[in-house]
């Protein structure tokens, strides 16, 4: 009704441009992925199945399928009827959202209880999919294929730690090579009996005896899990890092160990930035410190890395193309965003050439991820421009910050960063740098301030036009000399404005720059 009244009330126009809305990606079929888990049950409905699927809706109860499973060997049953409650209540969002598609993964509790067959008969005969009951092997194959859509060349061991078990595997392993322990959460607790010092004994017999090695000299170990991501959350919170991301977070390993010992050995009320973990999961996390703590010990990772991917999103990787797998997730990302806030993503694509161009003849050499960073902040150079100008670079600083992205580290987002915040602040002293610049390299903090120079003169002259970049060009005439060339049927693009800005380009690149029209 109220639906009605409201497109009775828009003019034809109006109706077509409510249609038109560049919300969501509308190509895109939504798709559900549920994961009962030993401690929660999630549904998160993704945008589509891509390199880098945005999530439309993501809810989670923690109901406790696997309490008490140890002592008992059944799914808790109070916990089994919460569980039937949420689902009918994903099954309602999933028309709602016009999912096209639903995957339904159990793990650990449901293919060790008694009862567990039951309880899958009950989910397929309500949602009407069927469940896949996965293997600790499968676990363990989908954990480290999360950390491929997750990560650019991961290297390392994955650990994906849940209510009911441990998935190891090495991340670049075949298929089948994992391995499942009985270290989860609510496992470990109720086999320690409430013991924190009897929990890591448990945790150190069983890395003694694990098969999982290193593949190569890249010792990065990937926590994958909710346990473990509200342990880096709370790191994040502790130290104020500047970044709030959880996503590929890293610490050093010794850093982690230290701090795991903390958490396991005080009240959690008594550690800082405790608000930061939400209160229904700090129950396990001391056992999620005191696992990690082990694994520290067992395997001496350099470092390791928080993943916010895991199961869920390895099983749709899995799923992709071969040539979808190739794509790099974090490009994908900012190009979608590109699409969905930039005034022409065309112009944006046009840009990444130009700079890629423009370095080149500075002879500025860039690594994959210096050109992926750069690729990626020209993709996302326009988003702020509906923005009042005041803002725009505040609100470019806090969609970079927070978009989900993936494939790019806390150095590689501060590379962004500093790039659109110079875009829209400037580069004078007064306009000073963001917070996050602390987390990027001088390097990196001059190769971004280059960028904004350039996407400051470029978008004065392009106006977000596609079609007049590659019109102009550049060169270096000069060992300190350069020009921006400006071909004649633009010439009246020359002016005062364009010119302070070439002349602070010049600056940033240690070049006497000037604008050249060329006949």
């Amino acid at each position: 009704m109220l639906r009605k009244a409201l497109q009775s009330s828009f003019s034809a126009n109006q109706r077509k441009a409510v249609e038109l809305a560049q919300g969501r990606l509308k190509e895109r079929e939504p798709v559900a992925v549920i994961d009962l888990g030993s401690n929660s049950v999630r549904q998160v409905i993704y945008e589509g199945q891509t390199r880098s699927p945005a999530v439309l809706f993501n809810e989670k109860i923690l109901c406790g399928l696997g309490e008490g499973l140890h002592l008992s060997g059944r799914l808790n049953e109070i916990a089994v009827e919460r569980a039937i409650r949420a689902l009918g209540r994903f099954r309602q969002l999933q028309h709602q959202t016009g999912v096209g598609d639903v995957h339904i993964l159990a793990t650990a509790a449901a293919r060790e209880a008694e009862n567990g067959p039951q309880f899958i008969a009950r989910v397929e005969e309500l949602m009407g999919y069927p469940v896949e009951v996965l293997t600790g092997a499968m676990e363990a194959h989908y954990a480290a294929l999360g950390i491929h859509a997750g990560f650019h060349r991961p290297s390392g061991i994955v650990g994906d730690l849940g209510g009911g078990s441990l998935e190891l595997v090495n991340v670049n392993a075949k298929k089948g090579s994992g391995i499942t322990l009985p270290l989860g959460g609510l496992r470990l607790r109720e086999m320690a009996g409430e013991s924190l010092s009897k929990a890591a004994k448990i945790a150190r017999k069983a890395f003694a005896e694990s098969p999982v090695t290193w593949a190569d000299s890249r010792r990065t170990f990937y926590a994958v899990g909710g346990t473990w991501r509200s342990l880096g959350r709370l790191h994040l919170s502790y130290y104020d890092h500047p970044l709030p991301a959880v996503h590929e977070y890293e610490v050093p390993a010794d850093r982690m160990l230290r701090f795991c010992s903390k958490v396991a050995a005080r009240q959690l009320s008594d550690i800082r930035g405790i608000e930061a973990v939400s209160k229904n999961r700090r129950e396990l996390l001391p056992y999620g410190a005191a696992v990690m703590g082990e694994v520290i010990k067992a395997y001496q990772p350099e470092t390791v890395a928080i993943s916010s991917l895991g199961v869920r999103e390895g099983f749709l990787y899995s799923r992709l193309t071969e040539d979808e797998r190739a794509k790099d997730s974090l490009l994908t990302a900012a190009r979608d965003l590109s699409i969905l806030r930039a005034r022409a993503p065309e112009h944006c694509v046009e840009l990444a050439e130009w700079t890629g161009q423009a370095f080149a003849e500075l002879g500025i050499e860039e690594s994959e991820d210096d050109r992926r960073h750069r690729m990626a902040s020209c993709f996302l150079a326009d988003i702020g421009w509906r923005s009042h100008p005041d803002f725009r670079a505040r609100q470019a600083l806090e969609v970079i910050a927070n978009a989900g992205f993936v494939g790019i580290s806390h150095e590689g987002r501060a590379y962004l960063a500093i790039a659109a915040y110079h875009r829209y602040q400037g580069l004078s002293q007064k306009a000073g740098e963001p917070e996050v610049a602390v987390l990027a390299s001088e390097t990196s903090k001059r190769r971004a301030r280059i960028l904004a120079a350039f996407f400051r003169v470029l978008y004065l002259l392009s106006a977000s036009t596609p079609g007049v970049l590659p019109m102009i060009g550049f060169r270096k005439s000069g060992p300190s000399d350069g020009e921006l060339l400006i071909p004649a049927e633009l010439a009246d693009l020359v002016g005062e404005r364009p010119e302070e800005r070439v002349r602070q380009l010049g600056n940033e690149i240690g070049l006497t720059l000037k604008m050249v029209v060329e006949n």
